[in-house]
C-alpha cells in the first residue's frame, strides 16, 4: 500500500507538473501584428512588469450595432524590445509575439508577449508629411 501511494503521488505530481507547463508556458500560437503604438508602460505593485496597447487599422464589433478600435494589448519581458518600444511612440509598427494559454504575474499582464520589433515606420501624424486632399 505504501508503494502505491508513492507511485500515485508522483504519478500526480507529473500530471500536475505538465498541466502548469500547458497552461503557463507552452507557446500556443506565434505571429506578427502591426499598427500605431499607442500606449507603453512599465507598471505594477510587486512585479514590475512593460504593458503596451497598438491600435490597429480597422474596427471590431464585439456586440451587434457597436463599433470598437481593434486594440492589440501585449506584455514585453525582454528589455532591449522595451527600450526600442519606448522610442518609438505614435509610429507604425510590426510586432513578433507569442501567445499563451494563461499568463503569469512576472510575465506581465496578458497572455501576448512581444518578442521582436520588425519594423518602425513614421505615420503621417508623425512624419510632418501631409495626406493628399481632393478638391
Amino acid at each position: 500500500m505504501k508503494k502505491f501511494a508513492w507511485i500515485a503521488g508522483l504519478i500526480l505530481f507529473l500530471v500536475l507538473g505538465v498541466l502548469f507547463w500547458w497552461k503557463f508556458y507552452f507557446v500556443f500560437g506565434e505571429g506578427v501584428k502591426a499598427g500605431s503604438l499607442n500606449y507603453f508602460v512599465k507598471k505594477g505593485v510587486v512585479f514590475k512588469t512593460w504593458e503596451g496597447r497598438m491600435v490597429q487599422e480597422g474596427f471590431q464589433s464585439p456586440t451587434s450595432g457597436a463599433l470598437q478600435s481593434n486594440e492589440f494589448r501585449f506584455s514585453v519581458t525582454d528589455p532591449e524590445v522595451a527600450a526600442v518600444l519606448e522610442r518609438n511612440s505614435g509610429k507604425h509598427l510590426e510586432l513578433r509575439y507569442q501567445e499563451f494559454n494563461g499568463m503569469l504575474p512576472w510575465r506581465g499582464t496578458s497572455e501576448f508577449v512581444v518578442t521582436e520589433v520588425i519594423n518602425v515606420q513614421e505615420s503621417a501624424e508623425t512624419d510632418g508629411g501631409t495626406l493628399p486632399i481632393d478638391r
